[in-house]
């Protein structure tokens, strides 16, 4: 029996040191999570962002994890371990106070931690239709309730630009055309589809807007009168990402 309440003491005290352990790195988690968004919120201010090129801190506020899979849960987790440069933009819908850092490609590991930049397509803040991809089973599980009229924001160095969503179509996974020029400067969300499907899914579920800002209209729809070899997509490239 006093083996028994030994184990029993020391299974406890265990037990303490793990709790204890886990609200250490919540409070550290927390405490850098305000940091670095108060790093990202005073960034336009500080002089040496004043090159138009600088990139922007990878932020570290709270994510909602609640419709995301178990798995893309724990590689999300497993994502903050990990090194990656300072993101291209920050993509927010909110209507479901996303906030989401874009990251440059389109790789497993960089879509546990945030959204993709696909390649072929124009950077964050530069004319043309942006291509964005993110997992189905984690940040861009919020898609399947977003619709036509719902607004999205890209916040980059050069400032934030507001999109609007004017459709949403499925398409197979080579289909890049849904990357091509449109009328005005766009951003076109991808990610898999079905939301819930099992395995590998057979279809690409895509939001397209177009920016909304009135200024910005007029400048694109003024540049639009030219061809601006830029905002095409290099087909193969694309077609790779989408994959």
């Amino acid at each position: 029996m006093k083996f028994v309440g030994s184990i029993q003491r020391l299974l406890l005290i265990v037990g303490l040191v793990l709790v204890a352990i886990y609200v250490i790195a919540r409070i550290d988690r927390e405490l850098s999570s305000r940091a670095e968004l108060k790093r990202f919120k005073d960034l336009p201010t500080e002089s040496h962002v004043a090159e138009p090129d600088s990139t922007l801190p990878l932020p570290a506020t709270k994510v909602d994890v609640s419709l995301w899979s178990g798995k893309r849960i724990s590689a999300y987790e497993s994502s903050l371990a990990e090194h990656f440069e300072a993101p291209l933009a920050i993509l927010r819908i909110p209507k479901f106070q996303l906030e989401v850092p874009v990251l440059e490609g389109t790789d497993d590991l960089t879509l546990n931690r945030g959204a993709g930049h696909i390649t072929g397509t124009v950077r964050p803040g530069e004319e043309g239709n942006v291509g964005i991809a993110g997992h189905r089973d984690g940040f861009f599980r919020v898609l399947k309730d977003i619709g036509p009229g719902d607004k999205i924001e890209m916040e980059t160095t050069k400032g934030t630009d507001t999109y609007v969503v004017d459709q949403i179509v499925l398409v197979k996974p080579d289909d890049v055309s849904v990357l091509q020029a449109r009328p005005y400067s766009s951003l076109t969300l991808v990610t898999c589809y079905p939301f819930y499907y099992l395995g590998s899914a057979p279809q690409r579920y895509i939001v397209q807007a177009s920016i909304a800002n009135p200024d910005a209209l007029a400048l694109h729809a003024v540049t639009r009168n030219g061809a601006d070899p830029k905002t095409m997509v290099p087909e193969r490239s694309a077609r790779k990402s989408l994959q």
